[in-house]
């Protein structure tokens, strides 16, 4: 066997014994197949290294038509259509878009006072651009709507602690992605819900409704790498004056390599703005005070470097840990 198939089949195992497990039933058999499979972990092993994750490659069979159901029939699928599914996942890259981190991310918003500018980095089609579009229904807290009235795209997040908690009035919103998706084009759209695993109930309805709010009025999307100091000092000087801007990481910065995602912090650190981030405990050393990471479980919600909450990656939780976090906008 050769490295890359042996590579491909280690790396499924992987996800099969410690990801897919109580999320995913359809996905962990799936992967524990290909690991056991030579046949098909050679067809993976075609496919870049960066494109082959468990889950985009179980999202691109399944856009491209596979069915969900068990191994022998989704092996199968692959056999038979091995160069469609080659190509198209060296076309494409996981582009996670969970309006449900919102729930997440509002507490820190919620600290910055006045009018904002809200610039999104790896915003895919910009699901999480629109916090003021969304009610809220805080299992432990409060419930918020749109000023217009309750929105089709209801949140439901576990919260503990007593945070300060208010939709953002944002006045002006633009993503910055490698690939930006268009909540409008239908392709990108069933792709989007096609990354949805089987099993997670609610998620692309949820998806499919905040598509439609991002549609009817989309925001500033822009093609370019974050981590490069130019481009993004770029997009965030379109920002417009009289608002404060509000650059939001959420769940990117485990996906740029270490070089990139230094450089990207210190280019955050350089600009008027502030900083709101969702991040693994250990991923960086920009947290201050520095973090103990098994202190934390899950994802770290940041504000300026400053840990607030213990939150899910997915915003289906958090835990406020902070005091009055210091707002000084």
């Amino acid at each position: 066997m050769d490295a890359e198939t042996r590579a491909v089949q280690e790396r499924f195992a992987r996800f099969a014994r410690d990801e897919a497990p109580g999320r995913s039933a359809v996905y962990e058999e799936w992967a524990a197949g290909v690991a056991a499979d030579d046949d098909v972990a050679r067809i993976l092993a075609r496919i870049p290294s960066a494109r082959r994750q468990p889950p985009l490659v179980f999202a691109v069979t399944r856009l491209l038509g596979a069915r969900e159901g068990r191994y022998a029939g989704w092996a199968s699928w692959v056999a038979g259509h091995a160069d469609e599914l080659v190509d198209e996942a060296g076309r494409r890259s996981l582009q996670t878009n969970e309006p449900l981190r919102c729930a997440a991310l509002l507490p820190a918003l919620s600290t910055v006072v006045g009018p904002v500018a809200l610039l999104e980095l790896g915003a895919s089609a910009g699901l999480c651009l629109y916090p003021d579009r969304y009610s809220y229904r805080y299992r432990g807290g409060p419930s918020l709507d749109p000023a217009r009235g309750p929105s089709r795209v209801v949140l439901d997040a576990a919260l503990t602690g007593d945070p300060l908690l208010r939709l953002p009035d944002v006045v002006w919103r633009a993503g910055l992605d490698l690939e930006p998706l268009d909540a409008a084009d239908a392709r990108d759209r069933r792709f989007l819900t096609t990354l949805v695993w089987p099993g997670e109930e609610g998620r692309a309805a949820r998806i499919e409704a905040a598509l439609d709010i991002v549609a009817a009025d989309p925001p500033l999307m822009i093609r370019g790498d974050a981590s490069r100091p130019d481009v993004l000092r770029d997009a965030a000087s379109r920002a417009p004056r009289g608002a404060t801007l509000v650059v939001t990481t959420p769940g990117v910065l485990p996906h740029i390599p270490r070089a990139g995602r230094e450089r990207l912090i210190a280019t955050l650190r350089e600009l008027d703005a502030v900083w709101i981030t969702i991040d693994p405990p250990g991923l960086h050393e920009a947290w201050h005070p520095p973090l103990d990471p098994h202190s934390w479980g899950g994802f770290v919600l940041g504000r300026d470097g400053v840990p607030l909450a213990a939150v899910d990656p997915l915003g289906a939780s958090v835990e406020w840990r902070a005091g009055t976090a210091g707002g000084r906008r």
